[in-house]
């Protein structure tokens, strides 16, 4: 476990985990502001769990952390850190299914997230890159005091780099 919240464990995630993985990354309404296609087979998630979550864990010492909501013990979401060479900054990334928007829910793991940040892995700066339009992604960084840090482009795709240190 990483830390807990009033409603979430933010924890390493696990072989038991590819379900929530898949889920999280097959709804097209979660992935609107994610440049990436919906994953149609289980084992996509799989190769995710195994090349780029556990990858991170073993090359970094982190990578992004399983959210899971107390209430029913179920992984709702991701939030946690990663790094992105091409910025040569670590990135504080979060997504949750749809069920929970609207409810402070990532707010409240990502403040408990970058909370660890420093303590926990020695991180003193984070980054968020929000797709332009991602309203909720930018409430939720504004939310947790980040600040714009400029316009650029990521994957083809126009973004809003925000940036807090910690």
């Amino acid at each position: 476990m990483i830390t807990t919240t009033d409603r979430l464990i933010l924890r390493h995630f696990t072989e038991d985990d590819v379900d929530a993985l898949f889920l999280m990354n097959s709804v097209p309404e979660v992935l609107t502001y994610i440049p990436m296609a919906p994953m149609t087979e289980r084992a996509e998630a799989e190769k995710l769990l195994h090349e780029v979550i556990f990858e991170d864990y073993r090359r970094r010492g982190f990578g992004r952390w399983a959210v899971e909501h107390k209430a029913s013990g179920k992984v709702i979401g991701f939030c946690g850190p990663k790094y992105l060479p091409e910025f040569d900054k670590v990135e504080l990334g979060y997504r949750y299914l749809p069920e929970f928007w609207g409810q402070g829910i990532g707010s409240e793991a990502a403040r408990a997230a970058i909370n660890e940040f420093k303590p926990r892995l020695g991180i003193d700066e984070t980054i968020a890159l929000i797709l332009d339009g991602n309203l909720g992604s930018m409430g939720v960084a504004r939310h947790i005091g980040m600040e714009v840090l400029r316009r650029d482009t990521f994957m083809e795709r126009d973004i809003t780099i925000f940036h807090k240190w910690l």
